[in-house]
């Protein structure tokens, strides 16, 4: 598979997808065929249109050399998908958009095309779609999808921007501790944690960690480091 699962559409003060450039620039190095035109999935948008989001991330990739082409402007979404160079899914609310997809029957349509080796590229929720379950988004349930299950592109769950520590003032509980709380009821089940900035760059059987910090893997109980820059064995499961 070819994957690159983006924890932010955001970094510091940089404009709205700016720092995912070289990171996708390295996900295109060595592909077969250049990528001229890919399906975006607009479903986690909910306070804007799908055409709003659609305007705001097609130049991003315009200066890539890729044109978008919103799912929801096709008349076959299924046939859109089928016949899709890449698809790309955007960040927004994760049950708003695993819910969208189960409406209309794309999450198994999704997930066949990019097992064979359809590239893939999602930030925040489109990232949390990517794995076993999104029950580690940090997002409200704003609405009840069938089910948490989700794409199981990787043999994991995600937990985007990722902060570590008690935020000053704040008296609610950290990420760590809600990441306890998860592994207290699902001891077996493993959740990457990327920090704003970094990204999952998956290529075949070798999984890197790229960008901006290490990332983090809780396991029962447990939480070890993600270092940058090494072919990780989590894709084995």
């Amino acid at each position: 598979m070819n994957l690159l699962l983006c924890s932010s559409s955001g970094f510091k003060n940089s404009d709205y997808l700016s720092h995912t450039k070289p990171m996708m620039e390295q996900f295109f190095a060595g592909f077969n065929a250049p990528v001229t035109e890919a399906i975006f999935v607009p479903y986690a948008g909910v306070t804007r249109s799908y055409d709003e989001y659609l305007a705001r991330v097609a130049p991003h990739f315009s200066a890539l050399g890729i044109k978008l082409v919103g799912l929801h402007q096709t008349t076959d979404p299924k046939q859109a998908l089928d016949n899709a160079q890449m698809i790309i899914v955007g960040g927004g609310n994760t049950f708003a958009l695993l819910s969208r997809l189960q409406q209309q029957g794309l999450v198994s349509v999704i997930q066949n095309k990019v097992r064979q080796g359809t590239p893939y590229i999602g930030w925040s929720a489109g990232s949390n779609l990517s794995g076993t379950s999104i029950s580690t988004t940090n997002d409200m349930p704003i609405v009840q999808p069938e089910t948490f299950s989700a794409l199981c592109l990787v043999p994991f769950l995600i937990n985007p921007h990722f902060i570590s520590g008690q935020i000053p003032g704040h008296n609610g509980e950290s990420r760590e501790q809600r990441l306890a709380e998860f592994m207290v009821m699902n001891p077996k089940d493993k959740v990457v944690a990327l920090v704003e900035g970094s990204a999952l760059l998956v290529k075949g059987d070798c999984m890197t960690l790229i960008g901006a910090g290490a990332g983090h893997v809780f396991l029962g109980g447990e939480q070890t480091d993600l270092p940058l820059g090494e072919c990780s064995e989590l894709l084995k499961g």
